[in-house]
């Protein structure tokens, strides 16, 4: 009930932002070349992802890959006029018939960023404290374990694991095999575990990013550059780590404009969140922006 109240109150919302032309006027800055919409997904259904991408198509947006983003951002090509770029955190196993099939439908490029140790193993770490929670299993949450040092938060979650068992969510190590031959999916790091890695010591920050890269790489067969902070959160530190790596690109979660000046910091990259269960009218608010000018989430 709290979730369909706050689902039809953010319609009624992104209806007024419609009506009174929020829509119009940033749609109108992005396609006029003041920004490129850097978007951002984690689970949705196919529903919701094939709008998104039907209303990019019918305003004439223009899908960028990454090596788009990296010729822009060294001048080798020109900042675009209704430029869009799409990307995917985490892996989660419906991604690829909710996100690739339709990347290959419409012929379109997104990026997949996955974390390594969920597919290896079936799930991610905040699904087994949720449930834990909710079935009054330990006295953790998913918001606390994200302000801990990493290694409190493993051993919280090897104790709930002791008690607790999920189905798979994420997607199989042949899943990620089989989209990476897609010519129109890029794959790209997001770390060992999805730990928030300025919680990290130095040895666990940097083995977070060189583990995960190195597993992706064998599995696909191919080299990877792009990577995406889980949580959002990262350092300086971080920042030096992927460029140890050789990784080109990175994406933070700033519910900001990609625009000229944006772009020049390669590893910062801000993106626009579009969730779950949102409402279409919704999913166009905050994939131009508007949404997250008033709300935090």
């Amino acid at each position: 009930m709290k979730n369909k109240v706050r689902n039809y109150l953010a319609w009624l919302i992104s209806l007024a932002f419609i009506v009174l032309g929020f829509i119009k006027r940033s749609r109108k800055k992005a396609q006029n070349g003041e920004y490129i919409l850097s978007i951002y997904f984690h689970n949705p259904s196919k529903k919701l992802f094939e709008f998104c991408v039907t209303w990019l198509l019918k305003n004439n947006f223009s899908f960028l890959t990454q090596q788009d983003l990296l010729a822009i951002s060294t001048n080798q090509k020109e900042f675009p006029k209704g430029g869009v770029i799409i990307t995917v955190d985490d892996g989660w196993q419906s991604n690829e018939e909710n996100i690739v099939a339709i990347a290959n439908k419409y012929k379109l490029p997104v990026t997949i960023f996955i974390t390594t140790e969920p597919v290896q193993n079936g799930n991610y770490w905040w699904p087994y404290v949720d449930f834990a929670e909710k079935n009054n299993i330990g006295d953790f949450t998913v918001q606390h374990l994200k302000t801990v040092p990493n290694k409190t938060r493993e051993l919280a979650l090897k104790k709930i694991k002791e008690s607790v068992s999920l189905p798979r969510e994420a997607m199989t190590i042949e899943q990620v095999k089989s989209i990476s031959k897609s010519e129109f999916l890029t794959i790209g790091g997001h770390t060992l575990t999805h730990p928030i890695l300025p919680n990290c010591d130095d040895e666990q920050s940097f083995e977070e990013l060189k583990a995960s890269k190195i597993i992706i790489e064998e599995w696909i067969g191919h080299s990877i550059n792009s990577f995406a902070y889980p949580n959002g959160d990262y350092g300086t530190r971080e920042i030096e780590y992927l460029k140890k790596l050789d990784y080109k690109i990175a994406y933070t979660t700033k519910p900001l404009p990609l625009t000229k000046e944006a772009l020049s910091q390669i590893y910062e990259l801000p993106r626009f969140g579009v969730f779950e269960n949102v409402s279409n009218l919704e999913a166009i608010c905050r994939m131009v922006g508007v949404w997250q000018r008033f709300f935090k989430s």
